[in-house]
Formats: structure tokens, sequence, C-alpha cells
């Protein structure tokens, strides 16, 4: 396994504006150089909104889909990110990991916002989903998974057999309760021993809902090891080192008395 190079997108999103959020992404990856897998906030290109019966896209012909496609193509690199799907006549906040070579893997958010009635428009999905690129193996979330440590247990008996080496977590969540946001995503890197990456967005959304992003990459021993400040627009690239998760499993292999 050789090291990752990943790419944290800290944006503001136009509320419900699909086109404007397309350009003002492509404005912000226009300089993004070398790098595996980019990282957009949760439902990037209409925020986070319960308006489903208008904004949500069937897969076979996803805006956002294609879009994410093209992109993933330009940067010869993998998005990863969340948007409003329909599927079979119900609403999903479906994450997308998109290669470079348009191929996808899927995966619906597992626990619904209640406290803002997601649960009322969209259908939980049931089943992990873990990817391999380039050899590392990604566990994909989206924002409210990250309040339930349950569903991304990374149990394992030797560094070995970890079950994943990342987890990705994509974003709408709240600058009221950033402190919770920050202190989980360190919880589930130490607890899990892998790398943890959070994107959120900035801005206020259309509900008069402010963001302080807080977006972070943090290493197996729960350092934070990427730079970007609350409230800022800023789109940073961090090497996650192979040997350096090798070594913390293997040094400190907690993991193996579960």
């Amino acid at each position: 396994m050789q090291d990752l190079k990943v790419t944290i997108v800290q944006a503001t999103q136009v509320w419900e504006n699909k086109e404007a959020n397309f350009a003002h992404f492509e404005h912000l990856l226009a300089n993004v150089g070398e790098t595996d897998i980019i990282v957009l906030p949760e439902m990037f290109h209409t925020g986070f909104s319960m308006n489903a019966e208008a904004l949500a896209e069937e897969m076979e012909n996803s805006l956002a889909l294609k879009w994410l496609q093209k992109m993933a193509a330009q940067k010869n690199a993998a998005f990863y990110t969340s948007f409003i799907a329909k599927d079979h006549d119900y609403y999903f906040n479906r994450g997308v990991f998109v290669e470079p070579n348009g191929k996808y893997i899927q995966y619906d958010k597992r626990k619904l916002f209640t406290l803002a009635g997601e649960e009322k428009t969209y259908k939980s999905g049931h089943v992990k989903t873990r990817v391999i690129y380039k050899d590392w193996r990604i566990q994909l979330q989206i924002c409210y998974d990250l309040r339930f440590p349950e569903i991304s247990r990374n149990g394992m008996r030797d560094y070995q057999s970890a079950k994943y080496d990342a987890l990705i977590y994509v974003a709408n969540w709240p600058e009221r309760r950033n402190s919770h946001w920050k202190s989980l995503l360190t919880a589930r890197a130490i607890e899990n021993q892998c790398y943890v990456l959070g994107v959120n967005r900035v801005g206020e959304d259309g509900k008069g809902l402010a963001y302080s992003g807080d977006s972070a990459v943090i290493n197996a021993y729960g350092d934070t090891i990427s730079s970007i400040q609350a409230h800022e627009e800023r789109i940073e690239t961090i090497v996650l080192s192979a040997e350096n998760l090798q070594q913390t499993r293997t040094q400190l292999a907690f993991l193996k008395d579960i």
C-alpha cells in the first residue's frame, strides 16, 4: 500500500441552485494539481434540503453523477460526496464514490437527522459501504452517521486484517454543534485506528443556519494533519502515510482486544 493523496474542499453552497454550485466547484477546483481523491460537502449541488420532490435525480440521468464523472476524468482523481437521489419512488441522501473511469459505488446515508425531519423525506440505507481505491480500503459515511460509532467499528485482530484504512464523512453540520463535530471526528480516528476525513460546508443555508466548516484530516493516533481553519473557503491536499498508519496499528495494537 502506497501513500494516498487526498484533497478536501471546504466551500459555501448556493441554496438549491445546481448550476451555480457546479460552476462554483469548478472554479474552486481549477487549480487543484495531482491528487488521488477529492472530497466535497454533503448534498454538494443543492445544500442540505428537504425539497426532494423538486431536486431529486434518478441515477440514469443524474446531473450530479454526470458532473462528477466529468470532473473525475478531468482531474484523474476519484470524487466522494452526496446528492439527493430518487430510486424506486423513494428519496435517498446518496453518497457516490466516482472513479476517473466513470465507475461509481453508492452509499445511502444510514442515520437520518431527525432534528431536521430528514427521516420524513428520505429513506435510510442499511448497508455498510467500503471501496478499495489505490489499495486503500475506505468506508463511506455521511454527516449524522458520525454520531453512531457502532456503524463504523473497525474490528480486527491485527493491523493486517483491519476492515478499512480510512473513514470519509461529508457533511452539512451546523456551527452551533461544531464542538461535537470536531470531538467525534477525533474519536472515530482513535477508536478505529484509521485516517478520518471530515468535509463540511461553510456559509449560511436557505434556512438561515450557519456553518463553520471545521473540515479536518486526522491520523490514526488522533492528530489533526490538515490546516484548514473555520469559516474559510479553502481547498487543501494532504498525504496519508501508509507507513504511519501501519506503525500506529503495530505499536498500539488496541483493536486486537475487541
